[in-house]
């Protein structure tokens, strides 16, 4: 059935958070006429664009995720031109901690040998080192580290906010939010997209829904294979105003039963400035569906925050005071974090369905919306994004 002029679209984009929201900025730019569909508001808290704050680095065990952050750097830059708000606070990137761990965020050898192949500058950092430069304490002699001075916390509201007004500005994108997906049919070569509030045409279809990524892939046929994790985070109050921290990561192994990787931020004027945000990078018990999460973080992932923060940092109280939660999808394919890619051959016009799902991307929002934009109008993209191809053995047909 013929839709109305404004419900067709060259693009429909399925996911109004921040990945969303740069791939119809991008869009845009392009002068492709796009929807932006979002199933709850626009700026909430109940995906993985929770939050205000994110870590910006360049550290990755693999060269490809070096070079894309690396890659992300100037569309970063293009976006600050967008805002007064200061989108990167660059206060550099500490990774330390047993140099044998290899955890979610890789391995600080691998790291090393990854920076040195691509010319990226670091410096090298024994425990003792860590401890008087950047207010650790108490840490083992054998752990070593590297910093590297790009690294930066990420104004992710302000991220958010500055791509919402570009799109809303825009001509060629229009936002709907309280818009789930709860139907996509095809029409030939067309998408027939319903929502509450309409049916909705386009020759594109761009899936970057977060962790409701399954909720909107089921309805065409096939499905994703990913754990969730409901993420924690804590704030703790500085007892010294004048300490800073980089942002880092520390890599260890876990005792008993006890959490052991742990991140954090510096103190921030646009995120409680005379707190440090300190957060746990394990779930102790992970969901097996985004229906699962909750608002109110768990109890024990707290305390083992607040007891190495007790144990291992200076100049703050290590009780918590404010926390927050960030659902995440993850993804079970080996050696994958980012998925890129179409929808599966046997999914019917697969090549016109992109796909974004998993992992922790955040530090890529600008670039990844350009990515995801050249795959949707010109068929591929000067990207190369066959590391993050989606492994269609471990996308069922369902």
């Amino acid at each position: 059935m013929a839709q109305p002029a404004d419900h067709h679209f060259d693009v429909i984009v399925v996911g109004g958070g921040a990945i969303g929201l740069s791939t119809g900025y991008h869009l845009g730019k392009r002068k492709a006429k796009t929807l932006v569909l979002e199933q709850f508001n626009f700026k909430n808290q109940l995906g993985s664009s929770a939050g205000v704050s994110r870590q910006y680095r360049i550290p990755y065990p693999e060269e490809y995720m070096v070079q894309m952050a690396l890659d992300a750097q100037p569309y970063w830059d293009e976006l600050q031109t967008l805002t007064p708000r200061t989108l990167l606070d660059k206060v550099g990137t500490l990774w330390f901690g047993d140099p044998s761990v290899h955890s979610t965020e890789g391995n600080i050898a691998e790291a090393e040998q990854a920076l040195k192949a691509l010319n990226v500058p670091y410096t090298s950092l024994t425990a003792k080192e860590i401890e008087v430069q950047y207010h650790f304490r108490d840490l083992p002699e054998t752990y070593t580290g590297l910093f590297q001075a790009d690294g930066a916390s990420i104004d992710f509201r302000a991220t958010i906010e500055t791509l919402y007004q570009a799109c809303e500005r825009d001509p060629y994108t229009t936002l709907r939010d309280e818009s789930p997906v709860t139907g996509i049919e095809q029409d030939g070569k067309l998408f027939n997209v319903t929502t509450p509030k309409g049916v909705f045409t386009s020759e594109k279809l761009v899936l970057v829904p977060g962790p409701y990524i399954d909720g909107v892939i089921n309805l065409l046929g096939f499905t994703i294979e990913a754990t969730y994790w409901n993420m924690s985070s804590c704030y703790f109050k500085k007892t010294d105003p004048k300490i800073q921290y980089p942002t880092w990561f520390v890599f260890q192994n876990a005792i008993g039963s006890n959490g052991n990787q742990f991140y954090g931020f510096p103190g921030v004027d646009w995120d409680h400035p005379e707190y440090i945000r300190v957060a746990p990078d394990f779930v102790i018990d992970p969901l097996t569906s985004p229906e699962q999460r909750t608002l109110v973080p768990n109890p024990q992932e707290l305390a083992y925050t607040a007891a190495w923060v007790r144990d291992h940092m200076t100049g703050l109280d290590p009780t918590p005071y404010f926390t927050s939660t960030c659902l995440i999808a993850l993804s079970r394919i080996p050696d994958k974090e980012l998925l890129i890619d179409f929808a599966p051959p046997y999914v019917p016009n697969h090549q016109n369905i992109v796909v974004y799902a998993t992992g922790w991307a955040a530090k890529f929002t600008p670039f990844l919306g350009k990515i995801l934009t050249e795959l949707a109008l010109d068929g591929h993209s000067t990207f190369d994004i066959s590391p993050f191809k989606l492994g269609y053995n471990y996308f069922k047909a369902i």
